[in-house]
């Protein structure tokens, strides 16, 4: 038998069908093309499954379930998206419109979970069962498995690791809060912390890398130019990754999971960025005595995690 993955986002519908042996064996995309009513993007959710159940040579009866991972809130015990900004949702009934149009069985739940899953599964932490993943993008994403099953919750809400205060009264959140790790460790803050340093520092590499127009820097700048001996590049990189690591520390200390993995544009660094953080995490973790110590990884699968881990929901 056959799982689909669904990786629904605000840009675009990304499916594949997993084979047994977690291979993607087909796949497809269409745009989301929001804002637009929940039946619609349904009803091209359950187009782009048929697509991709044709393009993997199967059929439908050949496919045990259905599983879509979604920004937002999801009701596991319902199915419903209670909200999720980004599309407009709030109160779809998600499970039971999809398996009105499909005949197969759906599970629905977020898609950071479902990412995490996906690499907890099939990527990187394959063979754990208490593994976080951490995702550094335009904020901060997380999702976190406890003996191999998602932690959602009492609301369904539970994982948002990246709106955790790590400095009081610092940094204003759009969650509210002020010092949320998300407004230091995201690419969106190493972005704004880049342009800071830029404007204290004329002279800098940075600003021939970015055209001496700022409006192009971007999560790489920093880095580019501290491989270039910038100085002032490398005090923007150095204190970012500090702010990785304080996140990082608070975890391991909370949970102490066998994996925490780091994905996002700002972990394509990999080792510029992994190297420095887990110096500055073995310093400060709690645990110094344990024999067993979390590993500090890249993620492995990319975009396809969030597919393997809506496709393994029913696992």
């Amino acid at each position: 038998m056959y799982r689909i993955g669904v990786d629904l986002g605000g840009t675009n519908i990304a499916v594949g069908v997993i084979s047994e042996d977690l291979k993607i064996i087909g796949r497809g995309v269409m745009k989301t093309n929001c804002p637009r009513p929940a039946d619609e993007i349904f009803d091209d959710i359950a187009k782009a499954v048929e697509m991709v159940i044709a393009d993997a040579g199967i059929s439908k009866d050949e496919v045990s379930s259905v599983g879509v991972g979604t920004p937002g809130t999801v009701n596991k015990s319902n199915g419903y998206i209670e909200f999720a900004n980004n599309l407009a949702f709030k109160q779809v009934p998600a499970k039971d419109m999809l398996e009105q149009r499909l005949g197969i069985t759906c599970y629905i739940d977020n898609d950071a979970n479902c990412a995490a899953l996906g690499e907890a599964v099939a990527g990187v932490g394959k063979g754990s069962k208490n593994f976080v993943a951490i995702t550094l993008g335009t904020g901060v994403g997380s999702g976190i498995i406890i003996d191999g099953k998602i932690i959602n919750g009492a609301n369904f809400a539970a994982g948002e690791m990246g709106h955790m205060v790590i400095a009081v009264d610092g940094e204003q959140c759009n969650c509210g809060r002020r010092g949320c790790w998300e407004q230091y460790a995201s690419a969106t803050a190493l972005i704004r912390q880049t342009k800071d340093a830029m404007k204290h520092h004329q002279d800098s590499i940075m600003w021939n890398i970015v055209e001496d127009n700022i409006e192009n820097t971007n999560g790489r700048t920093a880095f580019d130019a501290m491989r270039q001996g910038d100085a002032a590049a490398k005090q923007v990189v150095d204190r970012y990754v500090y702010y990785v690591a304080v996140g990082l520390v608070n975890i391991i200390n909370a949970l102490q999971p066998e994996f925490i993995c780091l994905g996002g544009g700002i972990a394509n660094e990999k080792e510029t960025l992994l190297a420095p953080v887990r110096q500055h995490v073995f310093r400060e973790r709690y645990s110094h005595y344990s024999n067993i110590q979390t590993e500090i990884v890249s993620a492995e699968l990319g975009n396809d995690a969030g597919i393997f881990g809506a496709a393994l929901l029913d696992c």
